[in-house]
């Protein structure tokens, strides 16, 4: 069994990325599963070549992406992605598409293949807060999440995948509005590993 996670490279500004900086902490195994761990760039194109590499060279059977949704204040394994690109800020390569499809020949929208609600319910018995989110979004970790379920539905159907959006980390927040949530890199990589556990069953 080989699982894949991706991480984002710091993007709008911030100096870090906790979604990389948790999956950079995970262990190598768990459970059965050896844990494959890569970044990606905060990029339309750029996310979907790379991830769409990393499956053609380690062929996981699981891929699960993470995003930082600053403002969140769970952890948030996401049921559905939708075909659409709508940046509110350009990406990192400077692309910024308006009411864009991600592809043209894909279904309006894929649900995640992995068991959100079971993730969610290993995540919380392990003490750390997470909910099931509904809304990917429309930038790039909803970009990344669809094209992942749009290869899988036209070339990879063994693979299952999701995405999970995590909060800010703590460093993040120092010069936000007071309230605005965080959580801990540890605490975040802990959830992503109860999340993987989740899927393994």
């Amino acid at each position: 069994m080989r699982v894949l996670m991706t991480g984002f490279d710091p993007f709008g500004g911030e100096k870090v990325n906790p979604s990389y900086e948790a999956v950079k902490l995970l262990p190598d195994q768990i459970g059965n599963a050896e844990i494959i761990k890569i970044e990606i760039p905060t990029e339309f194109t750029g996310c979907r070549s790379a991830v769409e590499e990393a499956i053609e060279k380690y062929c996981p059977d699981i891929v699960i992406n993470v995003g930082q949704a600053g403002g969140r204040s769970t952890i948030t394994p996401e049921k559905v992605a939708i075909n659409l690109m709508d940046a509110r800020i350009p990406d990192n390569a400077g692309e910024q598409p308006v009411d864009m499809p991600i592809h043209e020949d894909g279904e309006n929208a894929y649900f995640a293949s992995v068991p959100v609600k079971e993730m969610v319910a290993e995540i919380k018995e392990n003490g750390i807060p997470a909910s099931v989110s509904y809304t990917a979004g429309t930038y790039v970790c909803n970009t990344v999440m669809y094209h992942v379920q749009y290869l899988i539905h036209k070339k990879y159907p063994n693979i299952r995948a999701g995405f999970i959006h995590v909060p800010f980390c703590p460093e993040q927040v120092l010069d936000k509005p007071s309230g605005t949530p965080s959580m801990s890199k540890a605490d975040i990589a802990r959830g992503l590993e109860c999340a993987i556990r989740a899927c393994l069953v």
